[in-house]
């Protein structure tokens, strides 16, 4: 299968993408851009908000508006986009390391991971981040934190340190939000990519988007890649069903680090590509903060 563009955004760094049922657009983040995308796939309208800041990840929140990862800050908008107020912090203690992926958990926190943009040293976290915007660490001594999604029962969450080149599985406690019996679930390491952003499907199927890889792989629950869907740019970040059906898998790529010769062939890098690969995907929770 191939992906298809849908929408030719030029993204310097596309990512974070997510459905959002409420308004029925898809909403994704373009990092190095300082923008949130949404596209409503029935009318094809697209819109984008600037940001005060690099948005590394985001949601929608139960009570209206986002919850938003800033690199080194946790804030939290209302429905007008505007009125940013900070919640959290992110390693205030460490000036290299910025937050990178996430997703909600199935009771609507917000876990997500960092990576040392500087150094690429493994000295970042994953985090757990609640309503009440209190922190606390999942995971230590991560180098690029990716893939974070949970299954559709909540009780396993899925990892990658992306220069491990593997798709980690974790139980899950959905009461306290700690993890536990760490297992590998993929070995991603003769892929031609590295693996990025993460979705799962509701036949318990693990969506990942494969940086520098030109391709989307469904992970099956035993842990062997059995759908491929091709995606015409490079550098696929991220992924998410979305659509009222819930059938069409949005992809975001990047720009970044391409060179102009690299953009003259793939003028279209960092669009946002869709395709129905025949299965349908989960919508995440809510921030519940």
């Amino acid at each position: 299968m191939k992906a298809e563009l849908v929408l030719d955004c030029r993204n310097r760094h596309g990512e974070g993408i997510f459905w959002n049922p409420e308004n029925g657009c898809v909403w994704w983040t373009d990092i190095e851009g300082c923008r949130l995308w949404s596209l409503n796939p029935e009318t094809g309208a697209s819109r984008h908000f600037d940001m005060p800041d690099r948005v590394c990840c985001f949601a929608p929140r139960a009570a209206g508006g986002l919850v938003a990862a800033f690199p080194k800050v946790i804030s939290i908008c209302g429905p007008d986009m505007e009125g940013w107020t900070q919640i959290a912090e992110f390693e205030p203690g460490n000036p290299n390391t910025r937050m990178n992926d996430g997703r909600t958990d199935r009771q609507g926190r917000l876990i997500a991971g960092g990576m040392n943009e500087v150094t690429g040293q493994a000295d970042t976290s994953v985090v757990k981040i609640d309503a009440s915007g209190n922190v606390a660490t999942l995971i230590e001594n991560v180098s690029c934190a990716n893939s974070t999604c949970f299954s559709e029962d909540g009780r396993t969450m899925y990892f990658a340190d992306t220069p491990e080149r593997t798709i980690r599985a974790y139980d899950y406690n959905p009461e306290s939000g700690k993890i536990g019996n760490m297992r590998k679930l993929a070995d991603l390491g003769k892929e031609p990519g590295l693996p990025d952003g993460s979705c799962v499907d509701a036949e318990g199927g693990v969506w990942n988007a494969e940086w520098e890889g030109r391709r989307v792989v469904r992970i099956s629950p035993e842990g062997v890649i059995d759908r491929v869907i091709d995606v015409p740019a490079w550098k696929p970040t991220c992924c998410a069903f979305g659509g009222k059906d819930l059938d069409t898998l949005y992809i975001t790529t990047s720009r970044l680090l391409s060179d102009e010769k690299a953009l003259a062939r793939e003028p279209r890098a960092g669009g946002l590509y869709a395709v129905k690969p025949g299965v349908r995907g989960i919508v995440d929770s809510p921030f519940m903060g």
